[in-house]
């Protein structure tokens, strides 16, 4: 079949799409406790499933099982869901259940090992984020979440942080049909700039200009790690001379750099 898109056995060519009215109307009467509409809400939202676990794509997750996972999400948000309390669309309410589920997923069946405690602490700060979400209609602060917790700031961006998903360097986050722009081309590095490299060089070529016995100490010193007693004794001269000529060729140095 052209088109055809498997995903937990369900054809995703076919599934249904819901128009604003159906969805009220369905929503009303699954406020009645009518699970012949709860049924078909789901059933007519599955696309917004779908649309949250692209999102995962290329990570090497089972989409089936993200499916599922987002589908708990959107029942959580289907019997939650107000339209005569909530002001925003369904699909704005659904989408970070459906999320939170997914991340929540995730997380759990993570490689990577969080504290029990870190891990509970995040479980709260996310609960008490879908909540106010739920009831303000927009997602809190961080200082908002640290109030009602009664956390400090620090504390919740830790719990956050030691749950979140693992992002390769190699991931793609910009395309536009030429050369793809990956996570570690974004990541700035302080020590291997051109400005490293220009002083590494600068440096170099400073350590040429000394004399061969200054030049021999320095790279005992500095590149060994040996001790002044130790480079006298390898030189054969005294400390007090080695001291000396180490201060002498660092003067040089710092006067051909400049």
């Amino acid at each position: 079949m052209n088109g055809k898109v498997e995903i937990c056995g369900v054809n995703t060519s076919k599934l249904k799409v819901l128009k604003s009215e159906e969805m009220t109307e369905l929503l009303r009467r699954v406020k009645r406790g009518d699970q012949q509409a709860r049924q078909e809400m789901i059933e007519g939202n599955l696309r917004l499933v779908l649309s949250v676990i692209q999102r995962f794509a290329g990570r090497g997750e089972n989409m089936d099982d993200l499916f599922q996972v987002g589908c708990i999400g959107l029942v959580k948000a289907v019997d939650r869901f107000d339209c005569d309390q909530f002001e925003v669309k369904f699909s704005t309410y659904g989408v970070p259940l459906i999320l939170g589920e997914v991340r929540r997923f995730l997380r759990d069946s993570s490689a990577l090992r969080v504290s029990r405690s870190m891990r509970d602490m995040a479980y709260r700060v996310l609960q008490t984020r879908e909540e106010f979400t739920r009831e303000h209609q927009r997602e809190p602060s961080l200082d908002e979440i640290a109030k009602i917790l009664e956390l400090k700031r620090e504390d919740v961006v830790f719990a956050m942080d030691a749950i979140s998903d693992p992002v390769s360097l190699y991931e793609p986050i910009y395309s536009d049909g030429g050369d793809t722009v990956c996570v570690m081309d974004q990541v700035k590095d302080e020590k291997n700039n051109d400005e490293h490299w220009l002083e590494h060089l600068a440096l170099r070529d400073a350590m040429e200009r000394l004399p061969e016995r200054e030049r021999h100490i320095l790279e005992l010193r500095f590149y060994q790690g040996k001790t002044q007693m130790e480079v006298s004794a390898e030189v054969g001269i005294s400390q007090a001379q080695v001291s000396r000529l180490e201060k002498s060729a660092i003067g040089q140095i710092r006067k051909n750099i400049s």
